[in-house]
């Protein structure tokens, strides 16, 4: 038995309003809960608060109101999220992963951390959980981003879906990506579409400190999705001043790569991992033809004062499959 298995590892949280974009998340992050022996907190942002103030039932009309309604995708949000927690179907409880244990998405050590979790609010309906599940609702007056910051302040990973719906919640929605990119607490996965079996886990490496956790989140996604790891460095010199750099950038490209390399193998040496060396002035360029056929694309972003950052912004537009973003 690993050290995990038995007892639970912080806590997943997850944005939904409703939405078929935020119904993939949580399936998501059910599934990826389940594997890692983690609890999962779904969130609603009750957004209308912010627009008005008549939030209540309109007088004879049963089961109406704001309220009410955000009440129910709350409840439908944990329904499908309790059905879904189940660990995915090659990785039975307890299994040998052929990865350090102490190493999770976001480098740091998860084994024996006791999350305290806040108190629950008691809209997370959907009967009773099952016994394997782990499941709660919390329903927050704000902003999308807002609130799921303070959803995700314990958690070890926020999950949200890539799209609103629609109209003025649609365009709070599409922002909340790029907010959260350079603010979440953790490390955040946005979902774009279902998990695909057989697709590597793509990770961006770049030699700098943001970089190890980069590593360190690709490594353990991809031993827990059953799946190869493939690390890109980009040599942003290429074409630029030969006669004093471009015949050292390589190298210099290539001896970060293999350093990274070994890091990865050191940390799960069952894992098959792999290296690319690319050249090409726009990192962002290169990492979204680099995972066009990925599962998950995972990059580091800059300090949260910082923002995200320009190469983690036109990832966020531009890719096709989910992208983690370390811390």
């Amino acid at each position: 038995m690993t050290p995990e298995a038995g007892h639970r590892h912080g806590t997943v949280a997850v944005g939904y309003d409703g939405s078929e974009a935020a119904q993939q998340a949580v399936r998501w992050a059910a599934e990826y809960a389940a594997t890692v022996h983690s609890s999962l907190r779904v969130v609603h942002a009750f957004v209308w608060p912010v627009f008005t103030k008549n939030l209540g039932p309109v007088k004879g009309v049963e089961g109406s109101g704001l309220r009410h309604a955000a009440e129910t995708i709350l409840a439908e949000g944990v329904q499908l999220a309790r059905r879904a927690y189940r660990p995915l179907p090659d990785v039975a409880p307890g299994a040998s992963t052929g990865v350090n244990t102490a190493v999770s998405i976001d480098g740091g050590g998860m084994d024996g951390v006791d999350v305290d979790r806040p108190d629950v609010d008691s809209t997370n309906a959907g009967g009773p959980a099952d016994d394997s599940a782990d499941v709660d609702g919390v329903m927050e007056a704000g902003l999308p981003a807002q609130v799921l910051r303070s959803a995700a302040r314990d958690a070890r990973l926020l999950v949200i879906g890539s799209r609103g719906i629609g109209g003025v919640l649609g365009q709070l929605a599409g922002s909340v990506c790029l907010d959260l990119a350079g603010s979440s607490p953790c490390p955040m996965i946005v979902i774009r579409r279902p998990r695909s079996p057989g697709k590597p886990v793509v990770t961006g490496i770049d030699g700098t400190s943001r970089s190890s956790a980069a590593l360190a989140g690709g490594v353990h996604l991809a031993t827990r999705l059953r799946t190869h790891l493939q690390l890109v460095y980009i040599d942003q010199s290429h074409g630029s001043d030969h006669d004093d750099h471009g015949r050292h950038a390589p190298l210099q490209g290539q001896e970060v790569l293999d350093r990274a390399l070994a890091e990865a193998r050191l940390l799960a040496p069952d894992l098959d991992v792999a290296g690319t060396l690319l050249h090409g002035r726009a990192a962002s360029k290169e990492l979204l033809a680099a995972s066009v056929d990925a599962d998950v694309l995972v990059i580091g972003t800059h300090n949260r004062e910082g923002g995200p950052g320009n190469t983690v912004s036109a990832v966020l537009h531009k890719a096709r499959c989910n992208v983690l973003i370390t811390r």
